[in-house]
């Protein structure tokens, strides 16, 4: 037997730092939504009390290290199951590239151990259960468009997704650590992206609206500390798209199209400067 899940990349089409809390983390308010590119896993039973990772990767651990690895061993201690877990992972999303990859590959674990071994358990079990692992990986479990808040952990879906679009992502070769942008930054310093008008647009199916209101807090300490991140957005405007903004702690780069010939222009435009380009859909669900 054997079970077979997609993992979406998301984006974030809005991130806003609110304020540094008491426990030393930060306040979050996010509009995430899922994208047409994704990892695929298969997951498969073994006999043996074996957790065995084979990817395709060369850049991922295959050890404890990986979200994919602690996704298991969370399962086995809630939700004991006899036997081991053969997981095969054809990477697609870049890593470290601010598109949720290790997240949504955790977030497909759960669902898929959940699969394998008939465990019944609840999605609000799931995204309870997935918190300390990475805080992105709630919204994974449900996808979709919504607002995300706190440290990421709490997931409100919206009234509707995101409009149809044309995504553009380029990713530099550079990886952005998120945990050094958080320590590094003093939110009195940042621009706050009007979460509340960029959510109104979505669930108003207003493309126009939406494409107004982008913004991401972190998208100007990250271009300081890497000015290619600011150089692919400027390209990407001047080549015609619709909007550009950062997704996540960076680095990758997110250009929205209404027309297919036009993200594919933008694509074109920009491949000769970073290797990694992708143009994918919006996901509906």
């Amino acid at each position: 037997m054997e079970i077979i899940e997609k993992a979406p990349a998301k984006i974030n089409l809005g991130l806003d730092v609110l304020y540094k809390r008491e426990d030393g983390y930060h306040e979050l308010e996010m509009i995430m939504a899922s994208i047409d590119l994704a990892d695929r896993l298969t997951f498969r039973p073994l006999k043996e009390e074996k957790i065995i990772i084979e990817t395709n990767s060369g850049f991922l651990p295959t050890d404890r290290k990986n979200n994919i690895f602690q996704a298991i061993e969370v399962m086995k201690k809630n939700y004991p199951f006899e036997g081991g877990v053969h997981v095969e992972l054809q990477k697609n999303i870049p890593v470290a590239a601010g598109l949720g990859g290790g997240s949504s590959d955790a977030a497909a674990t759960f669902r898929g151990i959940n699969k394998l071994f008939q465990l019944n358990a609840e999605m609000e079990d799931l995204m309870r259960l997935s918190i300390p692992i990475g805080t992105d990986i709630p919204f994974c479990l449900q996808g979709s468009t919504a607002l995300v808040t706190g440290l990421g952990e709490v997931v409100t879906p919206l009234s509707k997704p995101l409009p149809q679009c044309w995504v553009v992502l380029v990713k530099p070769n550079i990886s952005v650590s998120t945990p050094r942008v958080f320590s590094k930054i003093n939110v009195d310093d940042l621009p706050h992206p009007n979460i509340s008008l960029l959510k109104e647009a979505i669930e108003q199916d207003d493309y126009k609206k939406m494409t107004k209101h982008l913004g991401n807090s972190l998208e100007a300490y990250t271009a300081s500390k890497y000015p290619v991140v600011k150089t692919i957005q400027e390209r990407m405007i001047q080549f015609g798209a619709d909007a550009a903004v950062m997704s996540g702690s960076g680095p990758t780069v997110v250009a929205l199209c209404e027309k297919h010939s036009r993200a594919l222009h933008i694509a074109n435009s920009l491949k000769g400067f970073c290797r990694e380009v992708y143009v994918v859909r919006t996901l509906k669900q």
